[in-house]
């Protein structure tokens, strides 16, 4: 029997690549009628699989939090900071290759079982170390804001690089603010990296604490 010429249909497929297409063109090109262009197949079919929009887009989330590594919370005896600065850097890493999704991803983990296994992970390492479970929920919460506040968008790209604008009478210390956009990636690194090391540090404070009581 013949191989048929197009790829049978799966919801693999059909999530990699609504992910492709989000990534080149933003979620507002995402539609039934789009992706099924994409995959060379009649937009009725993808319901055999996805029954709304919202399903499929809530699979695409899901799939780029499978991207996150977790393992630091699997092996024995790391200690909650080194983990959580580990999971927080590959979580922004997973963020940063898929930037047009963070929006959708940021409403919270629903259903998503990627998402709920992260949080599982998360706080149940917290507890583990010590920490108090309602402590270990709002920890995972700041985390999450945290790292998907530091994904939506670039500090550096938004200052004009027209030295122009910074008329000095008018903005005595921005002289300089024309060059951050050629220096993103460094600045919006540096900002992340100074960001989670003062969360931790924060919470190292309010972890010893905790030994200290009666």
């Amino acid at each position: 029997m013949a191989r048929p010429r197009t790829p049978l249909l799966s919801r693999e497929r059909i999530v990699a690549a609504a992910l492709r297409l989000i990534d080149d063109e933003g979620l507002d090109a995402l539609s039934t009628r789009r992706l099924a262009t994409e995959l060379s197949v009649s937009g009725p079919s993808l319901y055999n699989h996805f029954a709304t929009k919202d399903d499929l887009l809530d699979a695409v989330v899901d799939s780029v939090i499978g991207e996150v590594d977790l393992s630091m919370f699997k092996a024995a005896g790391t200690p909650w900071p080194e983990a959580l600065r580990d999971w927080a850097r590959s979580y922004r890493a997973a963020l940063a290759a898929h930037p047009n999704i963070v929006p959708v991803l940021a409403q919270g983990p629903g259903r998503r079982p990627n998402a709920l296994r992260l949080a599982d992970a998360v706080f149940g390492h917290l507890v583990e170390s010590g920490w108090p479970r309602g402590q270990a929920t709002r920890i995972g919460a700041l985390m999450r804001y945290f790292v998907t506040g530091s994904a939506l968008a670039s500090f550096a790209a938004g200052f004009p690089a027209d030295a122009e604008v910074y008329d000095a009478a008018d903005y005595p210390h921005l002289g300089e603010a024309h060059r951050l956009a050629g220096h993103r990636g460094a600045v919006d690194e540096g900002a992340f990296e100074t960001g989670l090391e003062a969360l931790l540090d924060g919470l190292a404070l309010r972890y010893a604490r905790l030994a200290e009581r009666p």
